[in-house]
Formats: structure tokens, C-alpha cells, sequence
């Protein structure tokens, strides 16, 4: 029930009133309605009082307020409706239907607008669709400015998972253009097209240059038109109506809006167009000859036996094709534009065993119950509408219900009721009711009038309560001999003129119109008429009449919202002037009386909001109760909800039924969906649980399974590995390269550090057997070519490894006497063991470069003079020295860094042969010695070299000169330049 509204507004459902009675009742409509509080509730009914004026109250927000949230927990609103609606399909996966009823202007239409606008939540094309229906489905007629002239029931398909897929819209009597109204989007048209689109059109601005919009009566509106025919274009363009099928449409339009403005004249016997240059604007409109357009309004092709003939029409034949065929072709627009809407927005390729189920809200919005000055053959059908929806409504909301309570042996007091079978059958009963005397009239061979119609209707119904007509009834001067017949209907008596009747059943357009509009060039307007194609000399079935064809759709219309679970919306028209103020009580009285909304209250109050069999309500809460999860041992379904409902302590609001549990109040229901919804999310857990636990288990058994598989095949590629390698080098000792040749097989990747140790040790032992036969001066040789590689590969062209270094080269025969004599002496005075390198160089000195000769052994490193008998002049202890400086080039210049910055700056010199480098084995030379006594020798490749000469900081550049035969120093501005021959 409706809460969190103070009594101020009276009570928000009136089941909660403290005496059902109609003054009671109405009295707390009329509070409500000057509060501002336009819904109210009869448990899950919704009444709605028009309230002629905007309201704040259906945004985005308050679509939000109401979602997911239970009917009494927020004040009554259309939005409230829509999601119980919503939740009862997704929770029990049924269909539902939310049925909008009431009277002409009682807001059926807008009610409807807004219940869609919260139902179909994300899908444009759905509101869309909707913009579009309403401008060329409703009408301004006397009593509204926005009436449905035609019935509309939508289906909208939700998918599994509870959102809008689509949806289907079927359509019912289609009032044609007539007397009393005129379509919204032929006002929209005429009044808020662009005027570069009217000149096309051939269309004046000016709505009263046009018999039609004339004689409806409604020239003035307060809606504006342009933003409504831009509203409306705009929702065609995102439905997906091509360019080109929009522009067919108000082609259309212009022509129904010329076709009206057509008028005849006789000439003798002859019927001529007035106003004949409306013909080629019709022709230019329809795409089709100016001279089919006049003759086809003008004359009839009629078939005799094999001969065909054209007959003139009569000037009264010409008006009633004209506007016969004016009615055609709006209904027939209407029905294209109902199907292409169709197309765009129904469940495509949706597979229920792929995609789940769907399931459908279906919503009605039908024309409500009318009553004019004239009524016709349109008001009865719409009043034949609305008693089946009466029908229904009683079926399912009063009869089925009290019915069921007796049927269950529920204790049940009976609650009386009109009901309105018997109008129903004075209407649709076979061979008695007035559609099956019509439609014998239509039949009648030869000329048949509506006056006869009559005589058989009071023939065949005298008897009848409900029906009567002047004939019946001679003191009642209400109603006109031969014309009127009255029905008491549930909302009231309505006198109908049979006038027209039998002509708007049989429905005819002249077989010339249709072949016409077919044969148009326009491809949208051919499609609206194939049965155009056929030849005059064709013999065609009898089509239905309009009258059989609208019973049979409602008769289909009623099954489907009985299949259906119900809910309703019950609109009321507060005044006929359209007033936001005034509360009329005599015709709210009325409404509230044949809508039996007092009668609903009773039957509300007194019975149950919900029934459930046990076995289904078992298995929807079962989970709540101990003693029902997960499945009972107690003797019955019905014990065990019993059970269920006492744990929970709803005993006082239930009772049991002989299959059915009966619940009184919502909040019950509402209690028991939140233990539930509780109860789920436990559930839901535990259920996460032991599957994330047995996904575990199983990934864990998986990863245990291919670490073994993974363990035994790397312990085999392993054995295949060493099983190779021991089969490739099983004979590498008497191999003459002791298996330098043999390639290695490729390791399995676990095994590849593995493999460069094995390398490794193999290399270490093909060198040992190189080299342990070697004497310990080759050994000496061997550790000095080791460091140079380790020192200089890559850095430096040439070596000098391919050849034997003799390291002492001034102990050569030309220098041996003095040189020899020299070294001696300083043997015995510095005491050294061994010479590690000698040769001769170009010192570069501070002012200029001479000719020195170069020793190094292993404690000093000595500057002699060549030319004195390799007279010593300066030594330098080997300690002194921190490291060698060579260029990356081809050159032989050396720079020993000494720890005083006093570098030497070298160039060797007088080899031979004159091309041989000997930086390698100097370098490597020094490198081992101080390797061995575990010292560092530092060695630079750069050039230009940073040296330091006594103390200064300069440079030594490398520079080659074409002419120069001998490497020389020359001085620069920083510091030296070693200019060495080019070739």
C-alpha cells in the first residue's frame, strides 16, 4: 500500500478508505486532484485524473526514485505501475500487460507516453516510434486536442536479462477522415512546414483554405504545430524512414488536403471538375498522368461478361469516390507507416536456446468510450472496444477473482457487479448481434439502405434491455424515426445514427482508385495498394467487412491481454473544458461508477493481493526456511508452506486455498522478496564457493598433471642432450684438431647455461692440449698474445698475432756489441731477471723529436741513445708507470702514463719488415707482466690521447701526409701532431 504521503492529500489508495462508499470515494478523488496528486491507487490499479497541465513529475530522477522499488514504498505514480509490471516478468518469467482505459480526453495517450518512457528505458527508436503514431493516429476533435482515432496495443521484448530488444505495435480501426476530427499531423503540416516545402507541395499556410480542416472544426490550437512537425520528421529520420519515404508521406498528405478542396459540376448530364487544376497538382502528388487522375474521379470501368465499359459518374457517385478515396489512402498511409515502424523495430535473429527467453510487456492505449451530438459507425466500434475491455476487466479483476476464492473454499462474502457480458453479446453474438445484422445487410443482393438496416436491428432486438430505438420506443422524442437506435451502454446510454452505416462497413473504393495509385511511378505509394495489379475482368474474393474485421481483431486483442498478467490504469476526465482547476462531481461520479472502481475497492479490500499454487510459491521461497531447503520431508506442498509462512510469522495474513496460498497484503509479498532477495545472495555465495573451490581442484590436478609431464620430458630431452654430446666427442682425443670441427647439438633451454659451462670447459681443455708441450719461453709468448686479445680485439686492426714475437729486437747483429754490453751493465746494477721488450722510437720531446731506443724489463723501462752507444739517459721504474695510450689507427704510437705526469711519448720505429705493427705485442707484452705480478696496467684506444708532459696537459693527434717517409712529431697549438707517411 501507498506510503510516505501525509494525510493532507488524502489517502494514496483507496483500499486504505475508513468507509467504501461512493461519496467517501469521491470525495478523496477531489482531494487528491486539488492537491495536485493526480495517481492514486485500488491495491495495483492505478487511477488517473487528467490534470490539464504540465507537471514536474517524469523526468530521469523520478524514473530512478522508482526503479527496482516495491508499489508501497513510494507515493502512486505511472512509473510505479510500470516497474511492478517490469519486476513481475523478470521474476516470473511471465508476460504482462499494462492496460491504459477511460473516456475521450480522460489522458490515455499521455499516460501511455510516459509508461513507455520508463519500460522501454535505453531504446530510442521505441519512444520514437510513439512521436510519430500519435501525430498521424490522434486527432483535435471538439472535446480534445490530442485523441486517439485509432486503438494501439505494443509489444516490447525484453531479452533474459531483463532489457529492451525490441517490439512489435498493432493497430485497430483507424478512424478515417471525417466530420468531427482531423489528424494532428495534417494541422502539423499546413502550419509548421517550412515554406519552401509547402510551395512543393502546392499547400497554402492558411488552414482555412481547406474543406476538410474546415468542416472538423478545429482551426485554432494552442500546440505549436512547427515544433511539433519538426518533432515528428526528425523521429521518422532515427526510426530510419529514408528521405525519400518521408517526403512520400506528406505527399500524401497534400493530396488527401487537395482532394477535399475538389469540386463537381454537371454540364446536362455530364459531371465535370470545377476546379480542374487541382487534377495536375493531385497528378504531380501521386506521381502518376493527369489524365488517369480525372478519369478515374470521374468515371467507373465496369465489367460486363466479357466487355468492358467506363460509366460516368453521377455528381453525388464523384463526391463519395473522392472522399472515399481520400479515407483510403490516409488508412492505408497509416497501416505503411505502422508496418515500416514494424520492421525497424522488431526481435530480429533472436534464438531462445541461444539468447534465453524473452519475454514481452505489452501496453494498450485504445480509444476511450465517446459520446457526441452525432455518432456513427466509428463511436459504436469504439464503444464495442471498450465494453470487451469492461469484459475483461471484470473477468479478471472482479468474476475470476470472487470465482476463484469460491472455488478455493476460501471463506468469502460475494460481492455484486455489473456485468457487462450481455451488451458484449447484443453486439458481437453470431446471426443476433447488431455486427451479424449489418453485415447480412451488406450481403442483401440489390440496393440496400441504411434504413433497412434499422427495420431488421428493431425486428431482430426488440426484446432486447439494452437496446432500443424510436420505433420501439414512439414517446421518446430523443430519438429521429428510421435514423436512431440507442444502446445502454456500461457508461452510459448512447443514441447512434445508422446513417453512413452501411456504407462504411462494406468499406468500397472504387476498383479505378486502386488501379491508379498502383501504377504510380512513386515505388513507397505502389507498395501501399497491390491489389492495383489486378485487371478489371478479375473476379476477387468478398474482403471481410469493417465491422467483422474489428470484432475479430478484438476478439484476438482480448485473448492476448488474457494471456497476459494484468495491469490497469483507469483515466479520468475531470471537466469538459480542459480546465487544471474543476473538479466536475457529477461526471467523475459517472466515470467512477461505469469504470466499477468502487466495486474494485470491495473486492480489493475484502480478497487477497496474491495467489500462488504451492508447489510454484515452494519453489520461489523455499530457500527461507529451514524446514523447505533445499526440499521437505513434510507430508504435503501445502504443509510445507504452511510451515514456511508460520517460521516467518505471516500466518495471520495467509490462507490456504485447496491448490492455491492466499496472501492478503502486498507487504507480505514484498517481506518475503526481501528474505528471499537475503537468503539468494547466501546462497549465491555458498554456490561461488564450492564452484571456485572445485575450479581449483580442477586446475590444480591440471597444473600437477603437466608439471609431471613437463618434469618428465626436460628430465628426457636432458638424457637425449648429454647422450649426444657424449656420442659427438666420444673420439675427440685422436681427432687431429681434437674436435674443433664437430658442432655442437642444439641444448634443450633448461639446459643452456649448462652448455656454455660445457663449452667452456671444453675450450679450456682443447687449449691445454695445445699448449702443454709448449717450453716456458713459447708459454711466456702465449700469455703475452692472450692479453692482447683480451685487450685490444676489435679495437685494432693488426696484432702482430700470426707471427713470433722476439720482444729484445735491439739484441739483433747489427746493435748487439754495444747494445748487449749496455743491458749487461744495467742487469748488474738494477738487478733485473728479464727483458721484456726493446726497439727502437721517436721520442717527442718539448721542443722537438729525436731518435731513442726503448727498454723495457721487468723493473724499469729505459731511454737510450742510439747514437752514444746506446748510452742510458733516463729510466723510469715500472711501478711509476699506471698505463699505455695507443690510437685506434695503424700507427705506433704509444704514451706510458707515469703516476709524476711525466709521460713518454713513443713512436716505434725501423721495423722490419717496414710495414709490421709491433703495438700488440708491446701492449700485451706489459699487460701479462703486470698481470702476473697483480698489478693493473691501464690501456686507452682513443684518439685524439690526453697526456701530460712534465707536469702540462696536452694532446697527441694522429695525422697522415702523403710525402712524409718517416713518422715525426711536430708541435701544435695543443700540444703534438704524429704525422706518419700516407703510403
Amino acid at each position: 500500500m501507498a506510503e510516505h504521503e501525509s494525510l493532507e492529500f488524502g489517502k494514496a489508495d483507496f483500499v486504505l478508505l475508513d468507509n467504501v462508499s461512493l461519496e467517501e470515494f469521491m470525495a478523496n478523488l477531489k482531494l487528491r486532484f486539488e492537491k495536485g496528486r493526480i495517481y492514486s491507487y485500488i491495491g495495483e490499479v492505478v487511477v488517473s485524473v487528467n490534470p490539464y497541465r504540465a507537471m514536474n513529475i517524469y523526468g530521469r530522477d523520478t524514473i530512478e526514485q522508482y526503479k527496482g522499488r516495491e508499489l508501497y514504498e513510494r507515493p502512486p505514480h505511472l512509473f510505479a505501475i510500470a516497474d511492478a509490471a517490469y519486476k513481475a516478468m523478470k521474476r516470473r518469467n511471465k508476460d504482462t500487460c499494462i492496460v491504459i482505459s477511460g473516456e475521450s480526453g480522460a489522458g490515455k495517450t499521455e499516460d501511455m507516453s510516459v509508461t513507455s518512457v520508463c519500460l522501454y528505458r535505453v531504446k530510442n527508436m521505441l519512444l520514437k516510434s510513439n512521436c510519430v503514431l500519435e501525430a498521424f493516429g490522434n486527432a483535435k476533435t471538439n472535446r480534445n486536442d490530442n485523441s486517439s482515432r485509432f486503438g494501439k496495443y505494443m509489444d516490447i521484448n525484453f531479452d533474459f536479462k531483463g532489457d529492451p530488444i525490441g517490439g512489435h505495435i498493432n493497430n485497430y480501426l483507424l478512424e478515417k477522415v471525417g466530420v468531427k476530427s482531423v489528424f494532428k499531423c495534417i494541422f502539423q503540416l499546413v502550419k509548421g512546414a517550412p515554406d519552401a516545402q509547402l510551395r512543393s507541395l502546392h499547400i497554402q499556410r492558411d488552414p482555412t483554405a481547406y474543406t476538410y480542416i474546415k468542416v472538423g472544426g478545429q482551426i485554432k490550437s494552442s500546440i505549436n504545430d512547427s515544433a511539433d512537425f519538426k518533432a515528428v520528421t526528425d523521429a521518422m529520420k532515427v526510426i530510419g524512414f529514408t528521405t525519400g519515404e518521408i517526403q512520400t508521406v506528406y505527399k500524401i498528405l497534400a493530396t488527401i488536403l487537395h482532394l477535399g478542396n475538389l469540386k463537381f459540376g454537371s454540364d446536362g448530364d455530364v459531371t465535370l471538375i470545377e476546379n480542374s487544376k487541382l487534377v495536375s497538382v493531385l497528378g504531380d502528388l501521386l506521381s502518376t498522368k493527369d489524365e488517369n487522375v480525372e478519369k478515374a474521379l470521374l468515371y467507373r470501368t465496369v465489367a460486363t461478361g466479357r466487355d468492358v465499359i467506363d460509366k460516368q459518374h453521377t455528381h453525388q457517385e464523384a463526391s463519395y469516390g473522392r472522399d472515399a478515396l481520400a479515407k483510403a489512402i490516409y488508412e492505408r498511409l497509416f497501416c505503411w507507416i505502422v508496418g515500416r515502424i514494424n520492421d525497424i523495430i522488431e526481435v530480429k535473429n533472436y534464438d531462445a536456446r541461444v539468447h534465453g527467453k524473452n519475454t514481452v510487456i505489452g501496453v494498450l492505449d485504445i480509444y476511450g468510450f465517446e459520446i457526441f451530438q452525432n455518432n456513427s459507425f466509428e463511436q459504436f466500434c469504439i464503444n464495442y472496444c471498450n465494453e470487451k475491455l469492461q469484459q475483461l476487466f471484470i473477468q479478471l479483476v472482479l468474476k475470476q477473482e470472487q470465482e476463484e476464492y469460491q472455488r478455493e473454499g476460501i471463506p468469502w462474502k460475494h460481492i455484486d457487479y455489473f456485468n457487462n457480458q450481455i451488451i458484449v453479446d447484443l453486439v458481437e453474438q453470431q446471426h443476433k448481434g447488431i455486427f451479424a445484422v449489418l453485415d447480412e445487410a451488406c450481403m442483401n443482393v440489390g440496393k440496400v439502405t441504411d434504413e433497412m438496416f434499422l427495420q431488421a436491428l428493431n425486428g431482430k432486438l426488440a426484446k432486447h434491455a439494452h437496446y432500443t430505438s424510436r420505433k420501439l420506443s414512439p414517446t421518446d422524442k430523443n430519438l429521429e424515426f428510421d435514423r436512431d437506435f440507442r444502446i445502454r451502454h456500461y457508461a452510459g446510454d448512447v443514441a447512434y445514427s445508422v446513417v453512413g452505416f452501411i456504407d462504411k462497413n462494406k468499406d468500397t473504393l472504387f476498383q479505378d482508385f486502386k488501379r491508379l495509385l498502383y501504377n504510380s511511378s512513386n515505388p513507397v505509394l505502389k507498395a501501399m495498394w497491390p491489389e492495383g495489379k489486378l485487371s478489371i475482368t478479375e473476379v476477387t474474393k468478398r474482403p471481410l467487412t469493417a465491422a467483422t474485421l474489428f470484432k475479430n481483431s478484438m476478439i484476438s486483442l482480448v485473448e492476448n491481454l488474457a494471456s497476459k498478467e494484468p495491469y490497469y490504469v483507469r483515466c479520468i476526465k475531470p471537466n469538459d473544458v480542459k480546465s487544471p482547476l474543476l473538479f466536475e462531481h457529477e461526471r467523475c461520479k459517472h466515470q467512477v461508477e461505469y469504470l466499477g472502481l468502487l466495486e474494485n475497492v470491495r473486492v480489493r479490500r475484502a480478497g487477497f493481493a496474491n495467489r500462488q499454487t504451492y508447489p510454484r510459491f515452494l519453489q520461489r521461497y523455499k530457500m527461507i526456511s529451514e524446514f523447505t531447503w533445499p526440499n521437505h520431508d513434510l507430508p504435503s506442498d501445502k504443509e510445507a508452506v504452511k510451515r514456511l509462512l508460520q517460521g516467518c510469522g505471516f500466518e495471520h495474513d495467509v490462507a490456504y486455498g485447496k491448490t492455491k496460498v492466499f496472501i492478503r497484503t502486498p507487504r507480505t509479498i514484498f517481506n518475503l522478496e526481501e528474505q528471499r532477495a537475503e537468503m539468494v545472495k547466501r546462497i549465491v555465495l555458498f554456490l561461488q564457493k564450492v564452484w571456485r573451490g572445485t575450479l581449483a581442484r580442477m586446475r590444480y590436478r591440471r597444473m600437477r598433471a603437466a608439471l609431471i609431464i613437463i618434469r618428465a620430458y626436460r628430465r628426457y630431452k636432458v638424457k637425449s642432450y648429454i647422450r649426444e654430446v657424449n656420442r659427438r666427442f666420444k673420439n675427440v682425443r685422436g681427432m687431429k684438431d681434437h674436435g674443433k670441427h664437430v658442432k655442437w647439438p642444439t641444448p634443450p633451454k633448461v639446459l643452456r647455461k649448462f652448455e656454455e659451462a660445457l663449452r667452456n670447459i671444453y675450450n679450456r681443455w682443447w687449449a691445454w692440449t695445445l699448449i702443454k708441450d709448449l717450453s716456458p719461453e713459447e708459454m711466456v709468448q702465449i700469455r703475452a698474445k692472450v692479453a692482447t686479445l683480451e685487450c685490444l680485439k676489435g679495437q685494432r686492426a693488426d696484432l702482430g698475432l700470426q707471427r713470433a714475437w722476439e720482444g729484445n729486437y735491439l739484441d739483433s747483429p747489427g746493435t748487439a756489441s754495444s747494445f748487449t754490453l749496455v743491458s749487461s751493465d744495467l742487469q748488474r746494477k738494477d738487478k733485473f731477471m728479464r727483458v721484456l721488450f726493446s726497439c727502437n722510437v721517436r721520442k717527442c720531446m718539448l721542443a722537438k723529436a729525436e731518435d731513442r731506443a726503448l727498454l723495457i724489463t721487468d723493473r724499469h723501462l729505459y731511454k737510450m741513445d742510439p747514437v752514444k752507444q746506446y748510452k742510458p739517459m733516463k729510466s723510469i721504474p715500472l711501478y711509476n708507470v699506471t698505463g699505455v695510450s695507443i690510437s685506434p689507427g695503424k700507427d705506433q704510437l704509444v704514451v706510458f702514463h707515469t703516476k709524476d705526469n711525466r709521460d713518454l711519448i713513443v713512436c716505434m720505429q725501423g721495423m722490419v719488415p717496414a710495414g709490421d705493427s709491433r703495438i700488440g705485442e708491446l701492449v700485451g707484452t706489459l699487460f701479462s707482466h703486470f698481470k702476473s705480478e697483480k698489478r693493473k696496467l691501464q690501456v686507452n684506444i682513443v684518439s685524439p690521447i690526453h697526456c701530460s708532459m712534465n707536469g702540462r696537459k696536452c694532446t697527441v693527434i694522429v695525422e697522415t701526409k702523403i710525402n712524409q717517409s718517416q713518422p715525426d712529431f711536430t708541435k701544435s697549438r695543443s700540444g703534438y701532431i704524429l704525422s706518419v707517411p700516407g703510403n
